[in-house]
């Protein structure tokens, strides 16, 4: 079945994480929603691949500086903006509240500003917001969003990242001479800031708790297993498993020191 793959992001504020601009290079174009912070967050995104962009509140200070090709023409990027992508009509601005009232014939509405990751049919139009996935706000998660479209069923399918801990289900998934399994088909977040609230792992614990997981990696156990034999969430174990299995000869030391830079 054709199916094409585009990645949509919003609020990036000047920050490109390399965990959303790794997800982005599988992608054939990339939406943007506003609220980009910096000229070179769109040039980079440009060398990834075709990106589409809209101007949000932050970026209309310098608004000059964003600028687009449009049948050879150098412009300013758009306040809003409506375009066709594989049969899908598709209309993006940054604030929802800004939309324009006539929307006909339009098939999915891009949007940022809240920061908050959101999916909602309304009528024959999708409403989608990716959330934020530049500096981390409060406690809100850091998303962005993939979205598939399939033309020849004029259907498609929406895909939540949480940039702050992905994981991707291969069943089995072997890393040099260890292996640990995978559950999920989707990426999908492991640990968010509130994550240790989750978890529930007192920090006097959490070396301990670590080095089990560790332990339980190197006998081949699973991870739904070596959660039980800890009384973890299995989240937790995953998380720990992929930083072990990734960075060979990494300590408990290095674990706590790479669970730490991701909740901040």
């Amino acid at each position: 079945m054709d199916a094409h793959r585009i990645g949509v992001i919003s609020d990036t504020h000047g920050l490109l994480r390399q965990e959303a601009a790794e997800i982005l290079k599988s992608c054939e174009i990339i939406l943007h929603a506003g609220d980009i912070g910096k000229p070179e967050i769109l040039e980079r995104l440009r060398e990834i691949t075709d990106t589409y962009a809209v101007l949000g509140n932050v970026d209309q200070n310098c608004a000059e500086l964003f600028r687009t090709s449009i049948k050879g023409r150098s412009e300013k990027l758009p306040e809003e903006l409506e375009i066709e992508l594989f049969g899908f009509r598709i209309y993006m601005i940054h604030d929802k509240k800004q939309i324009r009232k006539n929307l006909s014939g339009i098939d999915i509405v891009i949007y940022g500003h809240s920061h908050k990751y959101e999916e909602a049919g309304q009528g024959s139009i999708t409403w989608l917001n990716p959330g934020s996935c530049g500096p981390k706000r409060f406690r809100m998660p850091v998303t962005m969003m993939i979205l598939t479209l399939y033309p020849a069923l004029h259907r498609l399918e929406t895909e939540k990242i949480d940039c702050l801990s992905i994981s991707y289900e291969r069943g089995q998934e072997t890393f040099g001479e260890k292996s640990c399994s995978v559950r999920t088909d989707r990426v999908r977040s492991v640990m968010t800031s509130s994550s240790e609230e989750d978890v529930k792992i007192p920090e006097q614990d959490m070396y301990r708790v670590i080095r089990e997981i560790m332990k339980g990696i190197d006998a081949g156990r699973k991870i739904a297993d070596i959660a039980a034999r800890n009384h973890i969430d299995e989240r937790f174990a995953e998380q720990v498993c992929r930083m072990y299995v990734t960075h060979p000869g990494v300590d408990v030391d290095g674990i706590l020191d790479r669970l730490e830079r991701k909740n901040l």
